[in-house]
């Protein structure tokens, strides 16, 4: 190859490139943030009552509304939701950005839609707390969830009960988890709401079935056969996904969230609803 055949090549697989991350930039910005995947979770325990079998738990996270993501895309959230036919509906904190937000009570009619029979609970995430707590509970509590800071709510079917409990968040609050299990039993179901993954590591240590979590995004961009560039601090250990642990059945997963925070990008780890399926184990 001559000198002018090779700056000519040179020049054209340049221009490719920079036309390949101007593409992946506009899909990164405009397309996959907006792109919600529906993923379904089988999971099955001991401890899990048979009178509960099949019960739909579904989980969203992290909305982070403000100057990146409106009430409109969130009502397209709660009818995704509701499309999903769920017993109980969680939702694992930061309702707001605290960086490009504020807090709005139109929001309420907004999430006043979610309806599910066996009730709608929520934590706080920390951009909530930087926010105003006080006023972000009132909201989600004009919404008709059950905010739990340190508190659980019993379910009963028949002569059935499980739990769930939920965690006050980590960097601005004072989670206490005894606290938050006071009155539940040993040999029955817990489902812990924790905006930061990483509690998981406290969570083992006690009679927790399934720890649910948001707060890391999944990282926002994930680069193929490396993983997320960047994921906050208590949120790095358990990143995305579920996890389970040797010798236990308890298990944390964390949903990669609806919203951004600090860029309007999302690259190989699209927004996410979760449905949980929950089953009681076969001795």
């Amino acid at each position: 190859m001559n000198r002018r055949a090779f700056l000519k090549y040179s020049m054209s697989a340049v221009g490719s490139l920079a036309a390949l991350a101007g593409v992946s930039g506009l899909y990164s910005i405009f397309g996959e943030r907006y792109w919600i995947q529906l993923k379904t979770v089988p999971l099955a325990y001991r401890r899990y009552p048979a009178a509960f079998a099949g019960m739909r738990i579904v989980q969203f996270s992290d909305t982070h509304l403000g100057k990146y993501y409106s009430l409109d895309q969130l009502a397209r959230v709660v009818k995704l939701v509701q499309r999903q036919k769920p017993d109980l509906i969680c939702f694992t904190g930061d309702l707001f950005d605290s960086n490009y937000g504020q807090i709005s009570d139109d929001v309420i009619p907004i999430l006043s839609q979610l309806q599910a029979k066996l009730g709608k609970y929520a934590v706080l995430g920390n951009h909530d707390m930087r926010l105003d707590p006080g006023r972000v509970r009132d909201v989600l509590e004009q919404s008709g969830f059950t905010v739990l800071v340190n508190a659980n709510k019993s379910i009963v079917r028949g002569n059935s009960r499980l739990w769930i409990a939920g965690i006050d968040e980590m960097f601005h609050g004072k989670p206490d988890l005894p606290l938050a299990l006071k009155g539940t039993k040993e040999d029955e179901f817990v489902l812990l709401l924790a905006h930061e993954p990483d509690f998981a590591d406290t969570a083992l240590k006690f009679p927790v079935d399934l720890q649910l979590s948001g707060h890391s995004h999944g990282g926002q961009i994930r680069i193929p056969f490396y993983g997320s560039l960047f994921t906050p601090d208590l949120g790095q250990k358990y990143e995305v996904g579920l996890y389970t642990f040797e010798k236990s059945e308890f298990h944390v997963y964390t949903n990669r969230g609806i919203g951004t925070t600090l860029f309007p990008i999302r690259f190989n780890c699209r927004p996410e609803i979760t449905v949980f399926v929950l089953e009681a184990k076969q001795p």
